[in-house]
């Protein structure tokens, strides 16, 4: 998957920049992860908050296994989406959404904004099904995604074990991309947004 051109998002007045990934941002992104709560890297494939787990991440940008978009304001990283398409045959047409916002971003529409660009992408690689997984106490979260159209499919009961040992469930939603094309069409931006690529 790729993206070659950055997108602009107004954040309630403040320019936020929307980029992919790529290696020149490792350090930043290693900053953030370590600012964020511990809960926030429990549902993450790897930990982030250290040199080889972005290291590893950056090597499946370069595979293009990962696309990873970047939300940034002056320079300063504030949150980012990654889609993860499956490496299996069958399930090929199905990709893991992530999306990580800082503390201080979180209820300014950030997190929908990347998400909605997330589906843009996944429009544009043939991705049919897009699936989130959180914990249930992630009640912001689950909002947005709900507010776009997924749904539960399946609660993992202790699932998830974080840093003390503790156990907590997963929640599991999903979206079926072209849904997302439709609700597009139906508010008329769905052509707009296509002329514009």
């Amino acid at each position: 998957m790729s993206l070659e051109k950055t997108m602009d998002v107004d954040l309630g007045g403040r320019a936020v920049e929307v980029r992919p990934m790529g290696p020149a941002d490792r350090e930043a992104m290693l900053g953030f992860a370590r600012d964020l709560p511990p809960h926030d890297l429990l549902f993450l494939r790897r930990d982030i908050s250290e040199p080889l787990g972005v290291d590893a991440w950056l090597r499946d940008i370069e595979r293009g296994e990962v696309t990873t978009l970047l939300a940034l304001a002056s320079g300063e990283l504030l949150g980012y989406v990654t889609l993860h398409r499956s490496s299996l045959r069958w399930s090929r047409h199905v990709a893991e959404l992530r999306v990580v916002v800082s503390a201080s971003c979180r209820g300014a529409g950030l997190g929908r904004a990347l998400t909605e660009a997330a589906f843009r992408l996944a429009l544009g690689e043939g991705i049919e099904k897009i699936v989130a997984r959180m914990t249930p106490d992630q009640g912001g979260a689950i909002s947005v995604f709900e507010g776009l159209g997924f749904r539960a499919e399946a609660l993992l009961r202790d699932e998830v074990k974080d840093r003390e040992g503790n156990l907590h469930d997963l929640l599991v939603m999903s979206h079926r991309v072209a849904d997302f094309q439709g609700m597009l069409d139906a508010y008329g931006v769905g052509a707009a947004l296509n002329g514009a690529s």
